[in-house]
């Protein structure tokens, strides 16, 4: 699992946006790229070339159920 201190200091890659939790994934807030990270072995795979980009309404979904703003 990752720790809530860890999750405080990471960082999207790319555009060195905030990072959610979700399940085994981290989720950038930046609307424009919408990467998502996976986790393997509690260990963030943090390379833009692993990552994946959500549609928005996906994107969309896991930041409101953070409490994130979405415009």
């Amino acid at each position: 699992m990752i720790s809530k201190e860890l999750l405080d200091i990471l960082c999207c890659p790319e555009t060195k946006a905030d990072l959610v939790l979700d399940g085994d994934y981290l989720v950038s807030v930046d609307k424009n790229t919408r990467r998502r990270y996976r986790i393997e072995n509690d260990i963030p795979i943090m390379l833009i070339e692993e990552s994946e980009q959500l549609d928005y309404n996906t994107w969309k979904a896991i930041m409101q159920k953070n409490g994130k703003a979405v415009d």
